[in-house]
């Protein structure tokens, strides 16, 4: 029996550890968002073309995701703490090195490296969070854990336009390493060294090839058919190995000992429905924060510093909205707040995709981003709160690994469908001006052109978000 010494001491440490997560969570998205302002100022200074620039991004979320159900087994098997540990370590030291790099592939290289440390903090925050909290106070810390996402949103667009602006793309990196090193000392003050559960030590190694293969290869199509054209044997190939490499993961998967994806969890329908919501959710609302941003760069002619403040409204109804899940979630069911989250993204969504235009009101964007913060806010902690809750320790990793794996997923599809629909409209030979913000430079027919590209991106997001308020009701009628 748990006395109230005992008690307290648990709640006490569940925050000490939700403050090490969150101030991870806050380091990692500081500088996703960051970036995501700060691209064309660095396609512009290390002279990147269209490829370069969007694989910045590409080549850390792809990475990301392919490493994410590696580490999720490794910490079932060795341990949270050391993997944490570690992550934070190297996602300190990709940020140093990049912030030194003296070309555009050699970011991407680092990048890479980055993501790889990043897999490592993502696939255990939520489980950190998840084992050290009481059942009943669950939906309070990953409320707040996500919040500290919308945090960094909030400043990451700001701080990266400024960076850029007045001291340089490199400290757009570098501001990373002392807030990663204060980030580690704590982490490692406060985690437990925890023997962990499961003995049970085997990889799928043939089958995280086949995710590698597989995921790669459709973002290579994705990324590069609007410049390559679909009959190009690059693209070809990309898909070629998306469609043979899919149905012999499935198999591998369905033999393996140790599975990347236990195949077996998705026979529950409200975490197969919980997952497919997470996918779809991710595609729809990914890459929002870039396209606005470079929207007001390359149609408005701002620069990074006047982009990234207008992007604010999304990371503050984010912030609020996660916070405040937590505390609805004390009166409300999760999957009852997850479909209330994402018809509130959709109505954002959609509102953008009517009034989108060169000449749009800024007061009518604000709002569009207030209604998607708000209901993603909402949605992202209480889908993950219904994901997990319940789980034994020893399948936390694993289980959150691979949420979000199908998560960033939909990260990496949603990126490169977007970054491929928006520009589709353009000549190919204006496709660089487009990533470098200068596109208002050239022509008002350009600039139609873009803005017609985002019309068609805008309407593609808002049919999936529809499937994510369809596959959150069915998961709510499944339970």
């Amino acid at each position: 029996m748990v006395t109230v010494v005992e008690e307290r001491e648990q709640i006490r440490y569940a925050w000490r550890t939700l403050s090490v997560v969150s101030l991870a969570s806050v380091l990692t998205g500081l500088g996703g968002s960051a970036i995501n302002v700060a691209l064309p100022e660095i396609a512009r200074s290390t002279h990147a073309d269209a490829t370069a620039a969007s694989w910045i991004l590409l080549g850390f979320q792809l990475t990301n995701t392919v490493l994410m159900v590696v580490f999720g087994r490794l910490a079932d098997m060795f341990g949270r703490r050391m993997l944490y540990l570690c992550g934070l370590g190297t996602y300190t030291l990709a940020a140093l090195l990049a912030g030194l790099s003296p070309d555009a592939w050699t970011i991407v290289a680092l990048r890479v490296l980055q993501a790889a440390g990043a897999a490592m903090l993502m696939t255990n925050s939520a489980a950190l969070v998840t084992d050290a909290f009481p059942r009943a106070r669950l939906g309070e810390g990953m409320g707040v854990y996500v919040a500290s996402f919308s945090i960094a949103q909030l400043a990451g667009p700001t701080l990266g336009g400024f960076l850029a602006e007045q001291l340089g793309w490199r400290w757009v990196f570098w501001y990373n390493v002392p807030l990663g090193l204060a980030c580690l000392v704590w982490g490692a003050i406060v985690l437990r060294r925890v023997e962990p559960a499961g003995r049970d030590r085997g990889l799928d190694l043939p089958g995280n090839v086949l995710v590698l293969v597989t995921l790669g290869g459709l973002l290579l199509a994705l990324s590069e058919v609007t410049r390559l054209g679909w009959g190009h044997p690059l693209i070809l190939a990309g898909l070629a190995a998306f469609a043979l490499g899919l149905p012999l993961f499935v198999v591998r998967e369905l033999r393996a000992a140790h599975p990347v994806v236990d195949i077996g969890l998705f026979r529950d329908r409200g975490f197969a429905f919980g997952t497919l919501a997470s996918f779809l959710n991710s595609v729809a609302r990914v890459g929002l924060v870039f396209l606005v941003a470079l929207f007001f760069q390359a149609v408005r002619g701002d620069d990074p510093v006047r982009a990234g403040l207008k992007v604010l409204p999304l990371a503050a109804a984010g912030m609020i909205g996660s916070a405040g899940s937590g505390l609805l979630q004390r009166r409300m069911s999760p999957r009852t707040l997850a479909v209330a989250g994402a018809a509130t993204t959709t109505a954002g969504l959609l509102l953008l995709l009517c009034t989108i235009s060169s000449s749009v009101p800024y007061a009518t964007v604000a709002l569009a981003l207030v209604l998607i913060g708000l209901g993603s806010g909402v949605f992202l902690p209480s889908n993950t709160t219904a994901i997990l809750d319940g789980l034994p320790s020893n399948r936390l990793g694993i289980v959150n690994a691979m949420r979000l794996m199908l998560q960033n997923t939909g990260v990496v599809v949603g990126t490169a469908l977007t970054l491929s629909i928006i520009t589709a409209p353009l000549p190919a030979a204006l496709h660089d001006r487009v990533f470098a913000g200068t596109l208002s430079r050239v022509s008002g027919l350009a600039v139609e052109q873009l803005v017609t590209g985002y019309r068609w991106a805008l309407g593609c997001t808002v049919a999936i978000s529809v499937l994510t308020v369809l596959a959150c009701t069915a998961r709510s009628k499944a339970t």
